[in-house]
């Protein structure tokens, strides 16, 4: 493992082909106390950052953005069906923050997979965000014609309008089937993942062939309970931290990139305040216990959307 104090900016470099084996390396915290991944074709990402999912197109999400970023958040996640878009681009321009020092994420809409349009998207997308390049585009979910768009961000990322590729929602055998593609290999593979879900055999799995895990729904998601467990909320009690900072510090040790959510200042600026505190195996292993085995959104093998 290698190690860099700052981070770098993403290069149009080559990502490994299918079967190499680049080592992962977690290089030291950020100037702004946080912690980065190198992934498997150097690009640095932050390891924290904040997803807007359901988060409401205009000055909700443009103050989401802008509070995250003055809380020294350089990485935000979006996506096209998220219709926010535009507003994150313009939660960044609002915020002084150079563009080349905020890692921004968009995902291909299963409308776009089917309709072998993944191109075109992307023009889209880059032209809301008011950006010309994009740090990290994903394959949102595995909707019918995901191969053909696999190829189509391969070109992308030959373009160099999109700094690393990778899919999102991909099981195994998806990602087998990727893998015997050959090609350019995915630098992250998106998937649910918490405390009450922890998907771990999936994480290993992605580990294993050195791709590197975002957590969605890293809190439990929508209509979960997972904030109210007295479990984080004891452990939470030593470190003097709430229950979700213990869950994405959980995720931290993982080696797994976490995206909390929230529209809330004081919440966003919890949610990155975790790089001051370490949780004990025993603090890993009794938080692996919550796990119930079950989603709380779609199986990636069954889902109609």
């Amino acid at each position: 493992m290698t190690a860099s104090t700052q981070p770098t900016q993403p290069t149009a470099t080559s990502q490994p082909a299918a079967g190499t084996q680049p080592a992962r390396t977690v290089v030291q915290p950020l100037p702004a106390h946080q912690t980065s991944i190198t992934l498997n074709n150097g690009t640095v990402i932050p390891q924290v950052g904040l997803g807007v999912f359901r988060v409401p197109d205009g000055e909700t999400t443009v103050n989401a953005v802008t509070a995250a970023l003055e809380a020294g958040y350089r990485h935000i996640d979006t996506a096209r069906v998220y219709g926010n878009e535009a507003s994150v681009g313009e939660g960044l321009r609002r915020s002084g923050v150079p563009r080349e020092e905020v890692f921004i994420t968009t995902k291909l809409w299963n409308d776009d997979i089917r309709a072998h349009r993944a191109k075109d998207a992307f023009n889209e997308s880059l032209e809301r965000l008011g950006v010309d390049y994009i740090d990290l585009y994903l394959i949102h979910w595995p909707a019918d014609g995901w191969q053909q768009a696999w190829s189509d961000l391969q070109d992308i990322y030959a373009s160099g309008r999109a700094k690393a590729i990778g899919v999102s929602n991909l099981h195994q055998h998806h990602l087998n089937d990727l893998l015997a593609m050959g090609g350019v290999k995915p630098a992250v593979d998106q998937i649910e993942s918490s405390p009450q879900f922890t998907n771990q055999e999936l994480v290993d799995f992605v580990h294993g062939h050195h791709i590197d895990v975002e957590a969605w729904s890293p809190l439990g998601g929508t209509g979960g309970d997972l904030l109210a467990s007295p479990l984080l909320a004891r452990i939470g009690e030593k470190y003097a931290k709430s229950a979700a900072q213990v869950a994405i510090r959980w995720h931290i040790q993982r080696g797994v990139i976490v995206l909390p959510k929230s529209v809330h200042a004081d919440r966003i600026r919890q949610n990155i305040d975790v790089f001051d505190f370490e949780l004990t195996a025993d603090d890993m292993a009794a938080i692996n216990t919550l796990s119930t085995g079950h989603r709380n959104s779609a199986d990636p093998d069954n889902f109609d959307f």
